[in-house]
């Protein structure tokens, strides 16, 4: 305690606990010391006298008969804050089983929110198996444990560091057990739990947006569960985002072989579609994996809303979101400041529909690379060998393609969960470029280049809005992530509903699952399929894991999000509930 903080301690027993905390921290602390006990009843417990009066005599507040499930009806606390409150070894007594102790901690953790500051701590320790985390050994079965992360996520906290409870530095201090018994709590291998508040989830909110396509204005929504993703910045210089760091190591390494040039290019997250429009993206764009837009509104210079409309209808084959930079590929080598003989980079953010998944989000921060470089360079080979020498020892995979006549013509980068992270190609030289060159072009994904590089356990925590992520990252040399949030817990639902399999989307419902849970569920699986033989029609039921890699995320959260679901889904997809 390195600055004078208000320290709660609740549910004392003999207060030797409080007494050594008040006189470990001095002048440091200002400590409020409360049992749920008498004063009558406190004071005839073994050494309770003397706790009690040293406490007082260094300053700090006693109270007795204050409930820890009910701190903000104690008169003494209303109208105060806290920077700590600590619970140590909370029981209901004598054979209680873990529901009610799991009940005594969530109604501990509502309560003692409302008088915990902001930035405020709750430190709950617990004798060893009974937290239900992977700190306890040996580890108990879930159902079978207090589930203390879960029920402090009923109060929007999360689990930010757990350590052994360590009786000897604090001196003085003896275990009493429930209610001052005569009988201790079993303190070996325990542990100190501490908890701190987490951003909430909120509902998703329309984003409205607009494209320049030549002379054409679109004005569109972006689909709600793409949302929180648009509008991001985390590209900028001053951004000290991973995806940021992650792009501006690879071209300075890159350097080292070629001058790098960055393009500053405002282009479109919105693209009109014409015959051969995806084809400049790679064979593995199909069309169904395009987020397709309706414009909300089409503005043509020189023409009228109604005349523009029409003349966007029958001349476009729609909008979509870019699933790649590869097809701004003609915009780059046409800009006039092309650097030939260099590698020009641009970055932005790409939109794919793909599934819910741990390996793969549906936005991504990419880099484009378009070098127009000497024929007789092998400027694939050399891009290729600057690239493994950069990625190859934290994991990643290079496998080239080859055509007809035996040379490379594709290379493609993967993680280590085989998600595809790039690729890298030989096209067409440019009609306008000097004759003897030729058009190397890569592409990287910088999202997965940084949750391996970074160690992130989940890519989500990318788009997380907690300064304590960004935090990180602002040391010069950022070395792997620790989370913030430890063991989260998780939670499955499984959804059943019969659909006629010829013409069910199950991106569609990938999307809406996004929708209805605000991007807490981590993963969605098909369990089970049954087709009926004679009405044609299929069952289809899909076990959701709800999951949050950084924000509390409680049993009764997780739950409103399953039913919002079931709600949507007749509606949206046509479906039909079991």
């Amino acid at each position: 305690m390195t600055s004078p903080r208000d320290v709660l301690l609740v549910g004392e027993g003999n207060f030797s606990f409080s007494s050594a905390v008040c006189q470990a921290a001095a002048d440091s602390a200002r400590v409020t010391a409360t049992c749920l006990q008498s004063e009558e009843a406190a004071r005839q417990q073994d050494s309770a006298e003397e706790n009690i009066q040293s406490l007082r005599d260094c300053g700090a507040e006693v109270y007795f008969q204050v409930d820890c499930t009910r701190l903000q009806e104690c008169k003494e606390l209303t109208q105060r804050l806290f920077d700590c409150i600590i619970f140590n070894f909370p029981h209901c007594g004598r054979k209680s089983g873990v529901k009610k102790n799991r009940s005594l901690l969530a109604k501990f953790f509502c309560s003692c929110v409302q008088v915990l500051k902001e930035n405020g701590e709750v430190h709950v320790a617990l004798c060893n198996g009974q937290g239900g985390t992977p700190e306890d050994k040996p580890m108990r079965e879930w159902h079978n444990s207090w589930q203390v992360v879960a029920m402090a996520a009923e109060a929007g906290l999360i689990l930010s560091d757990i350590s052994s409870f360590n009786r000897d530095k604090h001196q003085g201090y003896r275990c009493t057990g429930y209610r001052s018994q005569d009988k201790g709590f079993h303190v070996e291998g325990a542990l100190t739990h501490t908890f701190t508040r987490s951003l909430p989830y909120t509902e998703l909110q329309r984003v409205k947006m607009k494209a320049v396509l030549g002379r054409e204005t679109v004005h569109f929504e972006i689909p709600e569960e793409l949302s929180e993703y648009v509008n991001r910045d985390f590209l900028s210089p001053q951004s000290h985002h991973p995806v940021q760091i992650v792009e501006e190591q690879l071209l300075k390494e890159l350097q080292l072989d070629w001058p790098v040039h960055r393009l500053e290019m405002d282009l479109p997250e919105l693209f009109r579609n014409s015959p051969d429009r995806l084809q400049t993206c790679g064979p593995d764009i199909t069309p169904s994996d395009i987020y397709w837009i309706r414009p909300t509104e089409t503005c043509v210079l020189g023409k009228e809303q109604q005349e523009a409309e029409e003349d966007c209808a029958s001349n476009s084959g729609g909008y979509g979101l870019r699933p790649s930079l590869l097809m701004h590929i003609p915009e780059v080598v046409q800009h006039p400041d092309l650097s030939l003989g260099a590698l020009n980079a641009v970055s932005g953010l790409a939109f794919r529909r793909v599934p819910i998944s741990r390996s793969i989000s549906p936005v991504f921060h990419q880099l484009l690379l378009v070098g127009a470089l000497p024929g007789e360079s092998q400027a694939l080979l050399q891009l290729r060998s600057r690239l493994e020498a950069l990625l190859v020892p934290h994991g990643f995979s290079f496998e080239g393609e080859k055509e007809e006549g035996g040379a490379t013509q594709r290379v493609w980068v993967s993680s280590k969960g085989a998600s595809r992270v790039g690729c890298l190609t030989l096209l067409p030289s440019p009609a306008e470029a000097p004759e003897g060159l030729q058009l190397c072009v890569a592409t990287l994904n910088l999202d997965l280049l940084a949750t391996q590089l970074f160690s992130l356990s989940d890519w989500r925590l990318l788009w997380s809005a907690d300064p304590r992520f960004k935090a990180h990252f602002l040391a010069e040399v950022p070395g792997p992530f620790r989370n913030f949030s430890l063991y989260p817990p998780a939670y499955t639902h499984d959804v059943s509903f019969w659909v006629e399999p010829d013409s069910f989307d199950e991106l569609a419902l990938h999307s809406l699952v996004r929708q209805a849970s605000a991007g807490a569920v981590q993963e969605v699986v098909l369990v089970d399929c049954f087709r009926h033989p004679h009405m044609g029609h299929a069952s289809l039921c899909y076990r959701l894991t709800y999951q949050s890699p950084d924000r509390a995320l409680s049993h009764s959260q997780a739950l409103r999000m399953q039913l919002q679901l079931r709600r949507l889904l007749p509606l949206h997809l046509q479906v039909t509930l079991r």
